[in-house]
């Protein structure tokens, strides 16, 4: 139960169990007139059979707030670190000049 204290802030509990976090490599997201649904996968490779780690189900309201969350956030990072490449980006051609040695 959420717990809120004098000055109305709202005291969030992160248990021991929750912290160490889920790793997962793949997100499906569905939705229906009143929801969103979150499903966050773990592909291993070699193995056909992936599993669902964890399951969010939220309003479309927080699914959008979420989505500006995580742009404000993916904008910080990248100010920091550089931009964040993904596979749907083409990649660097490999430099014709530069041989490698085994």
């Amino acid at each position: 139960m959420e717990e809120q204290n004098n000055n109305g802030q709202l005291q969030i509990e992160l248990r021991e169990e929750v912290a160490q976090g889920t790793y997962a490599n793949l997100a499906i997201i569905t939705h229906s007139s009143s929801e969103f649904i979150l499903d966050f996968v773990r592909v291993m490779p070699g193995i056909p059979k992936a599993g669902v780690q964890s399951r969010i189900i939220v309003a479309p309201e927080h699914a959008k707030r979420l989505l500006r969350a995580l742009e404000d956030n993916i904008a910080k990072y990248e100010r920091v670190f550089g931009p964040i490449r993904t596979s749907d980006e083409p990649s660097l051609p490999p430099l014709a000049s530069v041989k490698g040695e085994a």
